[in-house]
């Protein structure tokens, strides 16, 4: 049901701990709260809840934190989330929770659930008052444990209606209620509410189907190796990142030239000292003519022969 028909709570003489925002109580964690308001702030945009209906929760060991009663969410904060401490329904911390609080606490404690999504998405609830169960009309739903079954109508807030529901949810992760919505659990918040979108999408799918014929559904088989195929392939998760690559190990760069014993190194900022140019190759000596071949001073040529 809606928030804003939540009943009153008592919360005279409560035991309040920690710090406005419950951080510390018993691991209920600020991102926590921060995760509550903003999943709660996508469902109207994601046609599962109009208003202030519907109503969103975490457990964390002996603590659940849920959506309040009554705050729009638009306007709702972190502070708001109220903490309940689930072995007696008490309310340690924050405004008046949603009177769906012992329905949640019951699937709680019917199942190993660590989010509850509750939801009043159109499709769901207009097959909810012609259905006693939601066929497997696609292979999404072995997602969700099996065809999901109707709960019978209850008035919103009492614990014939938190039995009925988790009742229905036994081996499922999601459970419909007639005449009033559905619930879907997860070990996430992220993964409850994505179950609650497949929900309405198969409840949307269906109608769409029967207004075409009469739909061929799934077998409990056939989903059941869905599942095996989906734990086998990892279907749908991220690829692991690819393993980091070692750098290869810098070469050493060789040792500076050791001076000769007894040099004295030149004082720093000193130039080098000019190269050296090697020494010219010696011209060869001048031909001597023989002897007597040189004739003498204003001799006369030999005649030409």
């Amino acid at each position: 049901m809606g928030g804003e028909t939540d009943a009153a709570v008592d919360d005279g003489g409560v035991e309040r701990v920690g710090s406005a925002t419950g951080a510390g109580h018993e691991g209920v964690s600020l991102a926590d709260r921060e995760g509550l308001v903003s999943y709660a702030r996508r469902m109207a945009s994601d046609d599962l809840a109009p208003g202030m209906s519907g109503n969103l929760s975490v457990r964390r060991g002996g603590l659940m934190a849920i959506t309040p009663s009554g705050v729009p969410y638009e306007r709702m904060t972190p502070a708001d989330i109220c903490l309940v401490r689930t072995s007696d329904e008490a309310l340690l911390s924050g405004p008046r929770p949603s009177t769906e609080t012992a329905m949640h606490l019951a699937l709680y404690q019917a199942s190993h659930a660590a989010a509850i999504v509750h939801t009043h998405s159109p499709f769901v609830i207009a097959l909810s008052t012609v259905l006693d169960e939601l066929p497997a009309v696609h292979y999404a739903m072995a997602d969700l444990g099996g065809p999901v079954r109707v709960a019978p109508y209850a008035r919103f807030g009492t614990t014939q209606l938190a039995a009925s529901a988790a009742a229905k949810l036994a081996g499922r992760s999601a459970v419909i209620l007639r005449n009033h919505g559905a619930l879907a659990c997860g070990p996430t918040l992220e993964r409850a509410y994505e179950r609650a979108r497949t929900l309405e999408w198969l409840a949307r799918v269906y109608w769409y189907a029967q207004l075409a014929g009469t739909p061929r559904t799934l077998s409990e088989g056939a989903l059941a190796e869905v599942g095996d195929a989906v734990r086998a392939l990892r279907y749908g998760e991220a690829a692991p990142p690819p393993p980091a690559v070692t750098p290869p190990p810098r070469a050493t760069p060789p040792p500076a030239a050791v001076p000769p014993s007894g040099s004295v190194p030149p004082p720093a900022g000193t130039p080098p000292p000019a190269a050296t140019p090697p020494p010219r190759a010696s011209q060869p000596p001048a031909a001597v003519p023989p002897s007597g071949s040189v004739p003498p001073p204003g001799a006369a040529p030999p005649p030409e022969s």
